[in-house]
């Protein structure tokens, strides 16, 4: 608040807005840079493939994760094989497509994956996507 001395001695009441705009501002670009960096996922190196199309990138997408030593991740939470069950069915019960993502790692041993879709089958989820690197890509997440 400031005060205002004059002539007359009224005490202006007027808000200063710029400090608050100022914080708000900071804190602003801060979430925008922060945001992306928190939504990565597990970290695997994804397989190439020579024939992949775009994968959309949404928030409500279930990505599985499969690690080299087997261990499965359900959007980015450690899941054991047991739970995966119920872990899906919650993710899945607001959902009209039953589409899930399976990210496994290039030294994954290929049962692993192979296992994980049974098992996926067996819960009832029929469609399921492979996520890979596409050939010549440099890095950059590729398709299904």
């Amino acid at each position: 608040m400031s005060m205002q001395v004059g002539a007359s001695g009224d005490i202006k009441a007027d808000i200063n807005v710029t400090p608050l705009v100022d914080v708000m501002l900071v804190l602003l670009i801060i979430m925008m840079i922060i945001a992306p960096l928190l939504q990565k996922g597990v970290d695997v190196r994804l397989p190439i493939a020579f024939n992949t199309t775009g994968k959309p990138e949404t928030q409500d997408q279930v990505v599985v994760g499969i690690m080299t030593d087997k261990s499965l991740w359900v959007n980015g939470v450690m899941v054991n094989r047991a739970d995966l069950k119920t872990r899906l069915d919650s993710l899945f019960e607001t959902k009209k497509e039953k589409l899930l993502f399976i990210k496994a790692d290039v030294d994954t041993p290929y049962s692993a994956v192979m296992d994980a879709m049974d098992t996926l089958r067996k819960i009832g989820i029929e469609d399921v996507a492979l996520i890979t690197e596409k050939k010549g890509a440099g890095g950059s997440q590729g398709g299904k």
